[in-house]
């Protein structure tokens, strides 16, 4: 059931089934998913898919015979996923074709036929193009990652696995590469091999038994499936996850799942005025953000700000200011309260640098003393429907009155924005007006994602 209160199956739309979610997280609720009156109940996973499916399967098997994972000890499983230039794309783009009758469609080169496949009226076909720099930078990723081994509190050797299957003629091309490659970036003295998914899992499961860190280097779909299994058995959850994309060009890219959890998350804000949704995840991605800026810029203040939020992000999650699910109780927006005072007092405690000291201790002080008014402001607006002014393209004023209904925080953010410390007095003032361009003021970030909007209360950017 996808929702048992209005009787919703997956049978009713497909995609409400959500693969590389709902088999993690029935694995780790012991095999069950919910029935027609709400209660969990043993299910059969049904997985029309001749490449993956084993890998889930495995899985399922290793748990019934070892028992669930222990947070607490087990190892972790981060992923180096083959995806840029729409190396491996499965989603929606012009390589997808519907034919219109029976009959043969072919990739031609040059008058070379390169593959060709019968198909029947009404079959999706879609061709996938992986090309040589993204398998090459994606080689590189794994074992630069392998030789770094940077895992917190942890360390214990690392292995990275390449999950590619000589059953698949794409995976036997990409395995020559691979061995093509990796002697370029000097993998010697490291722990590295190419194994089937259906053995990857196996190994990579019993090494997070053992509490041994293990780099998962897949092509997209498995990237896909893999950053949502992994930190499901771990948290419950991939929202608590961070996803990091180095681009090819220098960029990064820092963005968290959402674990199919959206559109259930934006129905109880606009019904209720609550958003549950926990921002652990963007959270970190503005960590490594700032970090990255700081090391390619040599900004001091920026490495400042960034280690701070990282302490302040760790005293979040100690002090367990994560949002509840119930009404009235602490949301999404009582935790950036948190997170940004945490933020504060961080940036007010460190010496190294003075301005920045004297403009977050006033600030910090001032989110201390209107703790009780803000967080109340918090709580008064819930309990009643949101106008949002639409559902995937919201109304961009509509959207900011109801994400940051605290004056008193408006006034205290609007303040920093402007480089100035902020009153000791705390006074209210207006709504926020903060647009790109308006002074270096901080933006309100809108993250869309799982087919539903996700919205964000004040993003505080350096």
């Amino acid at each position: 059931m996808v929702d048992s209160d209005h009787g919703i199956t997956n049978l009713h739309v497909p995609s409400d089934i959500i693969i590389d979610n709902s088999m993690p997280t029935a694995i780790r609720a012991g095999g069950k998913m919910w029935d027609p009156d709400g209660k969990e109940a043993d299910f059969k996973a049904v997985i029309p898919d001749r490449c993956y499916a084993g890998v889930f399967h495995e899985v399922v098997e290793f748990c019934k015979q070892n028992g669930a994972f222990d947070p607490k000890t087990m190892g972790a499983c981060p992923n180096v996923g083959l995806m840029a230039q729409k190396a491996e794309e499965y989603g929606s783009h012009p390589n997808t074709f519907e034919p219109k009758k029976n009959g043969t469609i072919r990739v031609v080169a040059n008058g070379a036929i390169l593959l060709a496949h019968w198909v029947e009226a009404g079959d999706i076909w879609r061709a996938c193009q992986t090309k040589d720099a993204p398998i090459k930078d994606w080689v590189k990723l794994a074992v630069h990652n392998c030789r770094a081994n940077a895992f917190p509190n942890n360390d214990k050797p690392c292995k990275a696995i390449f999950w590619l299957d000589l059953q698949r003629a794409h995976d036997r091309i990409l395995m020559d590469k691979v061995k093509k490659y990796l002697p370029e970036f000097k993998p010697d003295g490291l722990d590295i091999e190419i194994m089937s998914p259906v053995e990857a899992t196996r190994v990579t499961c019993q090494r997070a038994k053992e509490g041994l860190n293990t780099i998962t280097v897949t092509g997209n779909v498995l990237r896909d499936y893999l950053t949502d299994l992994f930190p499901i058995l771990e948290l419950g959850t991939s929202a608590k996850m961070l996803s990091i994309v180095p681009l090819l060009a220098g960029g990064g890219m820092y963005e968290t799942g959402a674990g199919g959890s959206a559109p259930k998350h934006v129905q109880q804000f606009q019904r209720e005025g609550h958003l549950r949704w926990d921002s652990l995840g963007e959270y970190l991605a503005l960590t490594v953000a700032i970090e990255d800026l700081a090391a390619k810029s040599g900004n001091a203040k920026a490495t400042l700000l960034a280690a701070a939020l990282d302490k302040a992000v760790g005293k979040f999650l100690v002090a367990n200011k994560n949002p509840s699910r119930k009404v009235r109780e602490i949301d999404n927006r009582g935790s950036h309260y948190w997170v940004a005072r945490y933020w504060a007092e961080e940036l007010a405690a460190q010496d190294q640098d003075a301005s920045l000291k004297a403009i977050f201790a006033a600030a910090a002080k001032d989110l201390v003393e209107s703790e009780q008014k803000i967080l109340q402001d918090f709580i008064d607006c819930q309990g009643k429907s949101v106008d949002l002014g639409g559902y995937y393209r919201v109304d961009r004023a509509k959207a900011d009155a109801a994400m940051n209904p605290s004056q008193v925080l408006n006034g205290i953010i609007a303040r920093l924005a402007q480089g100035s410390a902020p009153s000791s007095t705390a006074s209210a003032s207006p709504a926020l007006p903060m647009r790109a361009g308006s002074g270096g003021a901080p933006t309100i970030m809108y993250t869309y994602t799982d087919e539903a909007p996700m919205l964000a209360t004040h993003a505080f950017y350096p």
